[in-house]
């Protein structure tokens, strides 16, 4: 058996190039209607939730004490909702904010279902509307609805999410320099 897989030092030089990856999307890109399924799920963890509730300051005892949880109507301690709203709008970023300048807001935030310890959340997101900006020509507005769901398909959370997004024309992301990276880091178009 041969292994017909090119390793670097394979490649002849002059075949070499800088490829872009997925730069997020740029006002332009937005149509309303269009639905964004983000990738990747992510369960959570009892760990997850302690932390989260511990740094927040958040005492309500549902969240980090078993004995008082196993009294109420739930059996068990919840996962912190302001958690699920956080790793829900974290999911999204790929495909809706990656090139936002500002989060303007969040709106009508709703938890339709309770989230436990082991649940893996799954995120899409909605453009509702879309308009230029009325006072920076270089960004436009974008509202889209967020919306999670468990593992069992049951929606655990919506709420509206309006980011102040670049335009293309003034972003000119390149494969070199990719939203995120300074100038001259890591491999550059003049070394391929």
């Amino acid at each position: 058996m041969t292994d017909d897989t090119e390793t670097q030092d394979e490649v002849p030089e002059s075949e070499r190039r800088v490829v872009a990856g997925w730069h997020g999307r740029y006002y332009e890109d937005f149509a309303v209607g269009d639905v964004y399924k983000h990738p990747f799920g992510r369960t959570v963890t009892e760990t997850d939730n302690v932390w989260f509730t511990n740094v927040t300051m958040n005492l309500n005892p549902m969240h980090f004490n078993e004995a008082y949880a196993a009294g109420t109507e739930f059996d068990e301690r919840l996962v912190d909702g302001t958690f699920v709203i956080a790793l829900a709008v974290g999911m999204s970023v790929i495909d809706v904010s990656v090139n936002a300048t500002a989060n303007l807001g969040y709106d009508r935030i709703r938890h339709h279902a309770p989230v436990y310890h082991g649940d893996t959340i799954f995120a899409e997101s909605e453009v509702l509307e879309k308009r230029e900006s009325d006072s920076r020509d270089h960004v436009g507005i974008v509202r889209t609805e967020l919306r999670a769901y468990n593992q069992d398909g049951t929606k655990v959370l919506s709420l509206e999410r309006t980011p102040m997004v670049l335009k293309r024309a003034h972003a000119e992301p390149t494969a070199a320099q990719p939203p995120g990276w300074p100038e001259g880091i890591g491999t550059q178009t003049e070394d391929s």
